[in-house]
């Protein structure tokens, strides 16, 4: 069993989602984090640098923080989403160590200044907002040539990076202009795991889809 402790941003989505697609058992351990519960010292037993999301496998003990992390290691237990041979490993690491270093930390940047300090910081904005539409240049040019992140389908690395894009509205980005990203978002928020595990824990953010409205 995976105890999953994890609360509704980008980063503790990816494990929800990965959970509900490789079909293993868990339990949801809401950290919420408005309330400065990361901070509890029972959570940072199992997450030292005091962020979700975390899981503990209850079948041999082991606890593990960072997502990146706990993708590989359910990956691997479940023996689903991710590739198996040494080409096709090595690209799986180098997309979801591109999502790890460049996709969540400047979306973030930009999810500071363009929601939570609009208006307060013209140059700081100017700067991730640039950096944000050239990740999504990358991107796209990935996806224009394959129907996943990865040539060989659905992985941990369309997982690692969709909860991100699907934030496109706090980015304040017009995905028209990303044509291959809109048409993977599209194609990921149809998955039932996908929309599962978006509304773990249950939260108020619904999935926002260019065209579409909005879906819990």
């Amino acid at each position: 069993m995976i105890e999953l402790h994890t609360w509704f941003t980008p980063n503790g989505r990816k494990i929800s989602i990965m959970l509900e697609e490789c079909g293993l058992p868990y339990t949801v351990h809401p950290v919420n984090l408005g309330k400065d519960e990361q901070l509890d010292p029972e959570f940072l037993k199992i997450s030292p640098n005091n962020k979700i999301p975390a899981i503990v496998d209850t079948d041999n003990n082991l606890s593990l923080m960072e997502s990146g992390a706990i993708l590989l290691y359910l990956a691997e237990k479940s023996g689903k989403l991710a590739p198996t041979d040494e080409a096709g490993r090595w690209k799986m690491a180098e997309w979801l160590m591109f999502q790890m270093a460049s996709v969540g930390p400047m979306f973030g940047q930009v999810h500071v200044f363009r929601r939570y300090g609009k208006g307060e910081n013209a140059g700081a904005t100017e700067r991730y907002d640039k950096e944000c539409r050239r990740i999504y240049g990358v991107m796209d040019k990935r996806l224009a040539d394959n129907e996943y992140f990865l040539g060989g389908g659905y992985s941990i690395v369309d997982i690692a990076i969709f909860p991100w894009v699907a934030r496109w509205n706090w980015q304040e980005v017009d995905l028209t202009e990303f044509p291959n990203v809109l048409r993977w978002l599209k194609l990921l928020a149809a998955r039932p795991a996908v929309r599962t595990g978006w509304n773990i824990p249950e939260n108020d953010q619904p999935l926002p889809i260019p065209g579409e409205g909005e879906f819990a």
